[in-house]
């Protein structure tokens, strides 16, 4: 028995090109999902980042960079904002403040990618990764350096590895998530297994 497939059955569901035809989400929208792609991808990216670091504290047995609490104690000085607590909670509550700022830029940035490109940026790989990167390191190396809290003409060749490599794995992996979030990227499945695709599966599982 031969079927023929109603391929303008298939048309209205799928769209011509393959896909659902629904309407296009509103432009609100669109770059709201943007920036939440976004910020997933640089949270995926500050974790990548956090464990390449601690993996050089490993290997080296160096102790965890004080950059991050000196920069929430200087910032608390700037704006007039005391830490509250006794010396040892005040402590413990700037050290995790200085996490959670890393964790808060590098979601930021990725945040910031997510919506150039739902925006209509379309840039090559290469391109979006070497952007990823630049900014994690003015992100994080800027409010520092504004702060006087370090001074990256003063760091030596080995300050300026251990701070590159991180970043650099944190590009990547913001890169590589963002993509795989992609709208463009999801669909590219259903765009392969469009009425073609479902009019073929159907003939060939009814033809005897």
């Amino acid at each position: 028995m031969r079927v023929t497939c109603p391929l303008f059955l298939v048309r209205r569901t799928y769209g011509s090109c393959g896909r659902q035809g629904a309407a296009a989400a509103p432009a609100a929208v669109r770059l709201l999902r943007g920036m939440l792609r976004g910020a997933a991808a640089g949270a995926a990216g500050c974790t990548t980042l956090d464990a390449v670091g601690y993996l050089d504290m490993v290997l080296r047995g160096r102790g965890p960079s004080s950059t991050p609490k000196a920069t929430v104690e200087r910032l608390s000085q700037v704006v007039h904002v005391p830490v509250p607590g006794p010396p040892d909670v005040r402590e413990n509550r700037i050290a995790a403040l200085g996490a959670l700022t890393g964790m808060t830029t590098g979601a930021a940035m990725g945040a910031t990618l997510g919506l150039a490109t739902a925006a209509g940026w379309r840039p090559r790989t290469a391109v979006l990764t070497a952007t990823a990167g630049v900014l994690a390191l003015i992100g994080t190396n800027g409010p520092m350096t504004v702060l006087r809290v370090t001074d990256p003409r003063t760091w030596s060749a080995s300050d300026w590895v251990a701070d590159i490599v991180p970043h650099v794995a944190y590009a990547l992996v913001t890169t590589a998530v963002l993509k795989g979030l992609a709208p463009e990227a999801r669909s590219a499945g259903a765009a392969a297994r469009g009425p073609q695709w479902w009019c073929e599966a159907v003939r060939l599982r009814l033809t005897p």
